[in-house]
């Protein structure tokens, strides 16, 4: 069975609107967390001028990889085996895009996963990164809180994280932060680019 996400299906249109604008002028994309697939094969389809590249843990390539084939994009790449805690592909992108990564990882994989992007990003490289988020500290609606609650109680190490420590960590990494931006079902599209170190 072909993986599936419902979360996918509701959240690909007000994403693609905006990575529409954001990767005008990008021509090879690097997606961290692929997960089922759905995002890669709808957002190449709909970004003809760019090459998308998922990648994943291996234990999600073979889902993707269905989604991938039965897309059947010629701008879409077979996925990569990426893991935030090992060597990653030598790839190159001059944009990067994940999706509801950051509280699924700890807070070591996500500060691995941001010194990656900056590594893979050339300067003026951009960064997307789609998820809910804390802003100092406090949640942005009761449903982020539950959800938050839910991920701690299966793994301490995981949680929605505070945008603030997010930006802190980007900085480090030379990754600036130029927009934050609202999207549907309380979550946000945080848009990062390299090389500008205050935004």
């Amino acid at each position: 069975m072909k993986p599936f996400s419902e979360a996918c299906e509701r959240n690909r249109e007000p994403i693609v609107a905006v990575l529409t604008r954001i990767f005008a002028d990008r021509k090879r994309v690097l997606e961290i967390g692929s997960g089922t697939g759905q995002h890669a094969a709808y957002f190449a389809a709909r970004l003809p001028h760019l090459v998308w590249q998922p990648s994943d843990v291996a234990e999600h390539l073979p889902g993707i990889r269905q989604w991938v084939a039965e897309a059947g994009a010629a701008n879409l790449r077979m996925p990569l085996e990426l893991d935030v805690e090992r060597a990653w592909p030598d790839t190159a992108a001059d944009a990067v895009f994940s999706a509801n990564t950051c509280h699924i990882m700890s807070w070591p994989q996500v500060e691995r996963m941001f010194a990656g992007v900056s590594r893979i990003l050339p300067a003026n490289g951009i960064f997307c990164l789609y998820g809910p988020f804390k802003y100092s500290g406090r949640h942005t609606s009761e449903s982020n809180l539950r959800f938050d609650a839910s991920l701690r109680e299966r793994d301490p190490q995981s949680g929605v994280r505070d945008a603030e420590a997010i930006a802190a960590v980007a900085e480090r990494e030379y990754l600036a932060k130029e927009e934050d931006i609202a999207m549907p079902a309380n979550n946000r599209l945080l848009i990062f680019r390299k090389g500008h170190l205050h935004a």
